[in-house]
């Protein structure tokens, strides 16, 4: 007769998590894919045609190594109506950068909408600025802690 097995203790490993994509809803692939990367210098991680006239399109700033934007077309009259507005008018994503004024010159010059001025908060520099479709986002330099 053998000896039952005696089980080891499981050891738990820690939470460990991250948001891998954003989705952002567009109203053409191409369209957000050049103002992506020419205006805002972002990078085209994967461009993957799956069929059915729907890609799987990923952008990140330059040198990011953080979350994705995954690039979704919107394919019914409910994502249709909120391209440009899927924060009900808010500040939706914060585009942090280590040099605030040459970013915000270059977009400028590149004629990205800029809603405000910018102005210095207590926690960094920043001005709201709008993508092609009107989604707004915080262009953002936070001050070192």
């Amino acid at each position: 007769m053998s000896e039952p097995m005696q089980r080891q203790p499981v050891q738990q490993k820690s939470v460990q998590q991250k948001i891998g994509n954003i989705a952002l809803l567009v109203a053409d692939y191409d369209d957000a894919i050049a103002f992506y990367t020419s205006k805002l210098q972002f990078s085209l991680i994967a461009d993957t045609d799956l069929g059915d006239g729907k890609r799987w399109i990923e952008i990140a700033p330059p040198n990011s190594n953080g979350s994705h934007l995954l690039l979704a077309k919107a394919s019914n009259a409910q994502q249709q109506a909120a391209v440009g507005n899927q924060t009900g008018g808010r500040v939706f994503l914060f585009l942090h950068t280590n040099d605030f004024w040459r970013d915000y010159h270059a977009m400028q010059a590149k004629g990205v909408k800029f809603n405000e001025q910018p102005r210095e908060e207590s926690y960094g520099t920043v001005a709201v600025f709008e993508d092609l479709y009107g989604n707004k986002w915080d262009l953002l330099q936070l001050h070192p802690n």
